[in-house]
């Protein structure tokens, strides 16, 4: 298999598993679960407001759940398929909790009876989807040299970010219906019949993005295959040892180790600004489906061409520069967010019916998306850097549990604030500090990360 074909097919696994991101946590089901939600506290008795502070809050601790699941599994399973040199077997199986929970998701129905079961069932195929992810970006370093690494994992996110506007569209085109019954685009029945007052339009994003998943993982495991001689029976109790020496090592690891703290305070902002950022769009500005994917389509776009820019940037300039401006620029849109509703901008009073908080969104969006984006890829990048090929897994573990082990941290703590603030706007406040924190420990991060600097373990 030639190496260029290898770095398609890697580049397929973005493709095929970013509408789970795009359609299910962002712009379609999780919006639509958070207005079943507070629809469903509304009918218990409780205002408005405390209903949608409710939904918040019951999404939140999904997140939650799910993250400290990911987070503590992550770096084990890792080092155990570390010492095998197996890593497509995992792949497969979490590629079956994939299927299994987006599927699932069309049983979500909109009297929000069952609730809590379709919670469970998002939970079981993010947690798929996000374990995946750690073992197919452990293969990123075998793909290229140093100097390639970066605009590689660029054009992977370009390309995945195509495959969720292209996701998103054909699903506001075909099968998302509006409050009249018809698709935003055309003014559609949903397709195959499918009854629009049962909400059946929208439920149907979990088995198309399920669809989806197995058309676009095929060119991946046709041209991504792995070294025959590197195999051997996996050790549970040398991946062990492995994982808690590399735990060990990382107090003479100076940049490795703040490398970790920084991207997990800043990973876990970017995490929650996708993961309640529909959802505040819904409960805060009021914005219907039409709205809603508008947003998304331009957000996508931004995050395809920005991904794609980003990789030239940091081709030449590294990833830290990337990262530390992009992080500054995130800040930036949190604190805006958080100071606009549909009545004020940073506390000016607005006429009744303006459209600047529509605009202002629509442009953080576009911001959210891009460099949101040109995070993500950049941080990859510097993860390579911090790794060797041979313990890529192990190391993208340790990447994933940093990731993941605070990933409750973001959701807890806009649960927190939404509750006792009762507003749904100031619950996203806590994201300004966590993305602050990440870029004050940045300052102990060596550019060129430590595989030249005698530190590598």
């Amino acid at each position: 298999m030639s190496a260029r074909k290898r770095i398609w097919g890697w580049y397929f696994f973005d493709l095929a598993t970013q509408p789970y991101n795009t359609l299910l946590l962002t712009f379609i089901f999780g919006p639509y679960f958070a207005s079943v939600a507070a629809e469903y506290y509304l009918s218990m008795g409780f205002s408005g407001t405390q209903a949608d502070a409710q939904a918040q809050s019951l999404w939140s601790l999904c997140l939650t759940i799910a993250g400290l699941i990911i987070g503590f599994g992550a770096p084990v399973l890792g080092a155990i398929a570390d010492t095998s040199g197996r890593r497509i077997i995992w792949i497969v199986g979490f590629a079956l909790l994939y299927v299994l929970g987006s599927y699932s998701l069309w049983w979500t129905l909109p009297d929000g009876s069952n609730m809590l079961w379709m919670l469970g069932a998002f939970g079981i195929g993010f947690i798929g989807a996000e374990f995946a992810y750690i073992f197919t970006n452990a293969q990123l370093p075998s793909l290229g040299n140093r100097d390639e690494i970066g605009k590689i994992s660029g054009d992977g996110f370009a390309f995945g970010y195509f495959g969720g506007i292209v996701s998103l569209m054909i699903m506001l085109l075909l099968f998302v219906e509006q409050e009249n019954g018809k698709t935003i685009f055309f003014e559609l029945d949903p397709l195959f019949g499918l009854d629009a007052t049962q909400k059946e339009g929208t439920r149907s994003v979990g088995p198309f993005v399920t669809l989806w998943f197995l058309i676009f993982i095929i060119p991946y495991f046709l041209w991504v295959k792995e070294d025959p001689g590197e195999k051997s029976p996996m050790r549970i109790r040398a991946g062990l040892s492995r994982l808690w020496h590399s735990i060990l090592s990382l107090k003479t690891r100076k940049s490795f180790s703040f490398y970790l703290l920084s991207s997990m305070f800043y990973r876990d902002a970017l995490n929650g600004l996708y993961s309640f950022g529909g959802i505040y769009a819904v409960l805060v500005l009021d914005w219907g489906i039409s709205s809603l994917g508008a947003f998304g389509i331009v957000a996508g776009l931004s995050a395809a061409v920005f991904c794609w820019l980003g990789g030239f940037v940091d081709r030449k300039y590294g990833p830290k520069p990337v990262i530390t401006l992009a992080i500054l620029i995130l800040i930036l849109v949190c604190i805006t967010v958080v100071n606009m509703s549909r009545e004020m901008f940073f506390g000016v009073p607005l006429a009744a019916g303006s459209a600047l908080p529509d605009l202002v969104f629509m442009s953080c969006g576009v911001v959210i998306g891009g460099i949101g984006g040109v995070l993500q890829s950049a941080s990859r990048t510097m993860m390579v850097r911090h790794t060797s090929p041979e313990r890529a897994t192990e190391g993208f573990g340790l990447y994933g549990l940093m990731g993941r082990a605070t990933a409750f941290l973001a959701p807890a703590l806009i649960g927190l604030v939404t509750w006792l603030t009762e507003s749904p706007r100031l619950g996203v406040s806590p994201l300004i500090f966590l993305f602050i924190i990440g870029l004050i420990l940045l300052r102990w991060v060596h550019k060129d990360g430590d595989q030249d600097s005698g530190e590598m373990a």
